[in-house]
Parts: structure tokens; sequence; C-alpha cells
């Protein structure tokens, strides 16, 4: 019965951006979270920095600050990109669950705060950033109620190919970390453009809510 749903997901996944980075920069992330394996550095000091990082991002955005918005919001990311590999290192988090809890918080929080900085900074009519964060609050929704639900009925990460080797159920999409990353980047290499991707961004984000949707009501019937 899971062998179709499973395939399928397979299947997206390897049309989305998200995957090939990930594939990407697995090597390279392990070898630098290696150099940062000391006492002093612990995964969720990096969550942490992350979520600093992200949040004065956001402000530089807010104040039209474009170049340093963008140079912290891809620290922000790199932050974020390196506590799991650090944690899986030292094996730390194993059966708690505590890392990855506060690793998603921070996503969230650093998303909706970023998408609220550009808001301010590019001036204007803020109804595409809301809707933005319209889709962002959706999509939340839809993948960690299917993860809270898979888990309680068994379909654990560890069982199961759609987690994608991250700390929920993962239901894949158009719309993903690695396609966030690039499109808030843009918001602050090309600010005068921000309206518009924001409105196409919306698109894409909501396209990936009905997705998930559809296919997370799928797999759990």
């Amino acid at each position: 019965m899971l062998s179709e749903p499973r395939r399928c997901g397979t299947e997206k996944r390897k049309l989305m951006l998200d995957t090939r980075v990930r594939a990407v920069l697995s090597r390279p992330l392990d070898r630098l979270a290696g150099y940062l394996d000391h006492p002093g550095v612990s995964p969720g000091r990096l969550t942490g920095l992350g979520v600093l990082l992200g949040l004065a991002g956001a402000g530089a955005a807010a104040a039209g600050w474009w170049p340093t918005a963008a140079a912290l919001w891809l620290l922000s990311r790199l932050a974020d990109g390196l506590d799991g590999p650090l944690a899986r290192r030292r094996g730390a988090d194993r059966g708690s669950g505590a890392g990855g809890f506060l690793d998603i918080t921070a996503d969230f929080l650093v998303y909706g705060a970023f998408v609220v900085g550009v808001a301010v900074g590019a001036g204007g009519s803020a109804l595409p950033f809301l809707l933005v964060l319209l889709a962002y609050y959706v999509n939340g929704t839809v993948f960690l109620a299917f993860s809270s639900i898979a888990e309680r009925t068994g379909r654990r990460p560890s069982q199961d190919r759609l987690s994608g080797g991250r700390s929920l159920n993962f239901l894949g999409g158009l719309a993903e970390g690695g396609e966030t990353i690039v499109v808030h980047t843009l918001w602050c290499v090309l600010p005068s453009h921000a309206h518009t991707i924001a409105w196409a961004w919306a698109a894409v984000v909501a396209v990936t809510a009905a997705h998930r949707t559809f296919t997370g009501y799928r797999l759990l019937r």
C-alpha cells in the first residue's frame, strides 16, 4: 500500500531544486561541521546564531540596506544548514526530537520575519507579501499536521523516504528550503522588483500548499 505513494514522492523530489541542492551541499556541510566540532560549538547554538542573523537580516531589509540584508540572510541559512550535520556527528538529539523542534521553529520565525522586513523596505503595497505569509502559514500547517499524524500512525522518518533525512515526516513540493533561499535573496538583489517576485512566489507556494494537501490526504487515507 505504501509503495506507490513513496515512488510518487521520490519522483517528484527529483524535480525539486531543494533536493538537488541538499545533495550537492551535503559533503561540504559535513566537512565544515567537522571543523566546528568543538566543545564551545553546539547544534543549538548554531540554530540560535541562525535566528539572530536572520532577524538582523530582516531588520536590514526593513531599513533598505539590501546588500547587508542579503549577506545576513545567507549567513543565517548557512548556520541553519550546519546544525543538523553537527548534531549527527555527535549523535545528539537521538530519540528526543528537541533539536528538530527548535530548528523548524527557528525556520518559521526567520522566514516570516524576513518577508515582513522586505515588505517594509520595499514600500508600496504589502498585499503580495501578505499573500506570501498566508501561503507559508498554510504550508506550515499542512506539513506539520501531516508529520504529527504520520508519526502517530507509525510512519517515522527513518522508515519513510518522504522525510528526506529531516527530523519530520515531510511532504515535497515546488517550494522548499532551497527555493526559499533563492527567492529571499532575489528580493535583496532586485529590490525594485520585490513586489513582482512576491506575487510570483506567493503563487508558487500556494500551488505547493495545494499539492501537499492532496498528497498528504492520499498518503494518510
